[in-house]
């Protein structure tokens, strides 16, 4: 069906959005000693997974999908405002409104119609909008989103640490039975639960923006 070709499409890390620059604090953490090995990475990713995304980025993803799906931009302004407030360093935030921006303009170039937003796009709001334009299911457009997440950030660490591509597709392969539950459990979040961050990664973001030596904007 059409719309499995498109979600592989929105996922592929060909897609011209530029998340390769980005590790979201990665860097630091492994630059400062704090991710030696890779179990130490695939712990890293199994956290933020388990405890960010599944409270903010996946759950968010879920209504901003809905309220396009209802054609109503009082709520899509609404968790697209939310999420920019959940962004926890100055780097982060420019990550999600570059990224957004940038899928922004390719989704008006493939003829996804605009959508007018009180603040700038988050990556999440322009995902959400090309699913439901392309009639992806909500849960494979999850699926979707955590897996190109995992996939940009494994392939950051092996820019960063000497892991061979072997030892990259393995961390994929290990953390890749988690995504199902983990994108389960952000559908049962409430309202009142959203939000949730870490403070290893705000550290590691915030402390990014001033390293000496870098590879990635954050």
């Amino acid at each position: 069906m059409m719309h499995r070709l498109h979600l592989l499409h929105l996922c592929s890390p060909a897609l011209p959005i530029g998340a390769y620059a980005y590790s979201q604090g990665l860097e630091y953490a492994i630059d400062s000693g704090w991710l030696p090995t890779p179990e130490a990475i695939t712990d890293w990713l199994l956290g933020l997974m388990e405890n960010t995304l599944s409270y903010t980025d996946l759950p968010i993803l879920r209504r901003l999908y809905q309220a396009f799906e209802e054609c109503n931009t009082s709520g899509v302004n609404y968790w697209n405002h939310y999420l920019r407030a959940c962004r926890e360093s100055r780097e982060l935030l420019l990550e999600d409104e570059q990224l957004g921006g940038a899928l922004a303009r390719l989704l008006k170039g493939l003829g996804v119609p605009a959508q007018v937003l009180t603040a700038p796009p988050t990556y999440a709001s322009q995902f959400a909008q090309a699913g439901v334009y392309w009639g992806i299911p909500l849960e494979a457009l999850c699926e979707g989103f955590l897996w190109a997440w995992l996939e940009n950030q494994v392939a950051a660490a092996t820019k960063l640490v000497p892991l061979g591509q072997s030892q990259g597709q393995q961390i994929l392969a290990s953390l890749m039975p988690h995504l199902p539950k983990i994108c389960a459990e952000a559908a049962l979040r409430d309202d009142e639960e959203l939000g949730r961050g870490l403070p290893g990664l705000a550290m590691a973001s915030s402390l990014h923006e001033g390293q000496y030596s870098r590879l990635f904007r954050s």
